[in-house]
């Protein structure tokens, strides 16, 4: 099974960088999109079939966390797996995205790191 990935990070190296890890894990990637904050995130959302939501917590616009929020109250979004990759440090905000069924992976990050935490998502799905 070969999945749709969405990378949403206002830095464009950190979305490479995401890209590339994805690609050396040997991950079943078919499409991947990109969009530099929540809200083009979500726009992404709505034209493609995404299986996966790799999101960073803090970006412009809108943020990972109010993207969640937005994907949750969403038909038809809900159930995509998201995984967070934040530099984000507060554990009151990673406990909370976690409770709202987002996996976290701190920056940086090694590539078996992705591979591992996407297997364990797509599993479930």
């Amino acid at each position: 099974m070969s999945i749709n990935v969405l990378v949403v990070d206002d830095s464009r190296v950190m979305r490479a960088m995401i890209l590339k890890s994805l690609e050396l894990a040997g991950l079943p990637i078919d499409q991947t999109y990109q969009a530099t904050n929540g809200k083009e995130g979500l726009e992404v959302l709505k034209q493609h079939g995404i299986d996966l939501v790799i999101v960073d917590v803090n970006m412009p616009i809108m943020n990972g966390e109010e993207m969640l929020d937005a994907m949750i109250k969403t038909p038809g979004l809900q159930n995509i797996p998201v995984l967070v990759i934040s530099t984000e440090s507060s554990v009151t905000r990673t406990t909370r995205l976690r409770e709202k069924g987002a996996a976290f992976i701190h920056k940086p990050f090694k590539p078996e790191t992705i591979r591992d935490t996407v297997k364990h998502i797509m599993e479930g799905k």
